[in-house]
């Protein structure tokens, strides 16, 4: 048996845009809803969610029957929690709050085995499915996506560098945190926010580094992926059931009176 190939971390490589979702329930159910419905990749949170291994566990499992690759938000730059991630079976991760490139090459070695990184070895996991994938450590580097999380006006700044950081499969912009360290706090899309991001994921992209981010706005989202970024998150499990049960509280409301 050979390891699959990843194709999200394919599409970053070649530069085809991606559609993803964030998914914040923790729940498997509540995954497996949103599964069949064909984004290119989904982002299940640890950072700012209860989520914990066997969540995400069932979570990943609702996902392996369909197209979209889930993507885990690790809780912090932790090598044993990436390992246990990874032992998971995760595709990928997403680092928060990189601020240097120190940082950034700690975040690509808990990727790695020896002697390129200081990922623990376990013969059989649910990633290697207990043993069977026989090329699973020759191949598995290459399959990973690493994505890399700045949040800060100082890691804006630092962007390029920890971009050219060996490993590092994509940029990903938080808007929402960058705001905040600007004074901006709840303005993720303030102009502000966004004059500080585009230049530098301008030229990002013109270096052939995928940058991504996540945006409620659908119409923003469709116009950033139109300007080069390559994954994108256009909306989130929890902002879907909150917005779509207020407005239905009101349309029925507003019918009623």
């Amino acid at each position: 048996m050979l390891l699959a190939q990843n194709t999200f971390t394919k599409a970053l490589k070649a530069g085809n845009k991606q559609i993803g979702l964030w998914i914040s329930l923790a729940n498997n159910f509540a995954a497996e809803v949103v599964a069949p419905a064909g984004y290119d990749w989904a982002l299940i949170d640890m950072e700012h969610s209860p989520n914990d291994y066997f969540s995400v566990l069932g979570q990943l499992q609702a996902f392996s029957n369909y197209s979209t690759v889930p993507i885990v938000r690790v809780e912090w730059n932790d090598a044993v929690a990436v390992k246990r991630l990874l032992d998971l079976g995760a595709p990928g991760l997403l680092f928060p709050m990189i601020q240097t490139v120190e940082e950034a090459q700690r975040a690509v070695a808990a990727t790695r085995y020896p002697p390129h990184g200081v990922r623990g070895v376990s013969g059989s996991t649910r990633a290697n499915k207990f043993g069977r994938v026989k090329d699973y450590t020759a191949r598995i580097e290459e399959e990973t996506a690493v994505l890399l999380q700045v949040e800060t006006r100082a890691a804006v700044e630092q962007a390029e560098a920890i971009s050219q950081v060996d490993g590092v499969s994509g940029i990903f912009f938080g808007p929402a945190d960058i705001a905040a360290d600007i004074g901006k706090l709840g303005k993720p899309m303030d102009a502000e926010v966004w004059g500080l991001i585009k230049p530098v994921a301008k030229r990002l992209i013109a270096q052939g580094v995928p940058v991504g981010t996540l945006v409620l706005d659908p119409a923003f989202a469709a116009e950033l992926l139109a300007e080069g970024f390559t994954f994108v998150a256009c909306g989130s499990d929890t902002s879907i059931l909150s917005r779509g049960a207020d407005l239905l509280l009101s349309q029925v409301e507003g019918a009623a009176t």
